[in-house]
């Protein structure tokens, strides 16, 4: 049982709010067009932009051309390490064998790429303790397209709860993500800027 989950399993016995119980919570009041993510315990709601979703939405169809429908997720709830850590994250890549686990959730060890499109709102989030989260659970690949910024933040090699390389760059540029697991070129020259 791992932290995360014997966490999960005490706080049902005590009484305590649970990640499960939040988001049933949750999903009974988000208002549609919402996504929600719980970090640290803390709730975020984030209306889905056009921006952003044209960015997920380009990053969802080059993966598609490598990947099967079945192994890309986007706002998907995974949950992660630490105190309360249910992501939602923008575009999740889940390895060849993952299975859902008996309460209908993915797990996050089978996650092989996670890329979260900042919002305003939420931006500390995504450079902070999901970050973290995602090299605590040993994600190999983590980006970051950040469009006020116009530049897209690779994380990979997480070791010791952090990510030992970052390269950025610029929206138009091309992300290499020939030298990881992912295998190919994430083309950025039509991602639009806020």
């Amino acid at each position: 049982m791992t932290v995360l989950e014997d966490r999960i399993e005490m706080a049902d016995h005590s009484g305590e709010l649970t990640l499960d119980k939040l988001f049933e919570s949750l999903e009974r009041t988000t208002p549609e067009g919402y996504k929600v993510e719980i970090v640290e315990g803390a709730i975020f709601m984030t209306p889905q932009r056009d921006t952003h979703w044209e960015i997920i939405l380009d990053i969802v169809e080059q993966l598609r051309t490598k990947y099967p429908r079945r192994r890309v997720k986007s706002d998907v709830r995974i949950d992660y390490p630490g105190h309360l850590n249910g992501f939602a994250t923008d575009v999740t890549l889940v390895s060849q064998d993952a299975e859902k686990d008996e309460k209908g959730l993915w797990s996050h060890q089978d996650v092989e790429f996670a890329a979260d499109v900042i919002s305003k709102g939420t931006a500390h989030n995504d450079y902070g303790p999901k970050k973290t989260a995602y090299a605590v659970a040993e994600v190999p690949v983590y980006l970051i397209a950040d469009p006020y910024q116009g530049k897209c933040h690779l994380f990979t090699q997480p070791k010791d709860g952090d990510y030992v390389t970052e390269t950025t760059v610029g929206f138009g540029g091309a992300v290499d993500l020939t030298v990881t697991d992912v295998g190919l070129t994430l083309k950025t020259d039509e991602f639009p800027r806020d």
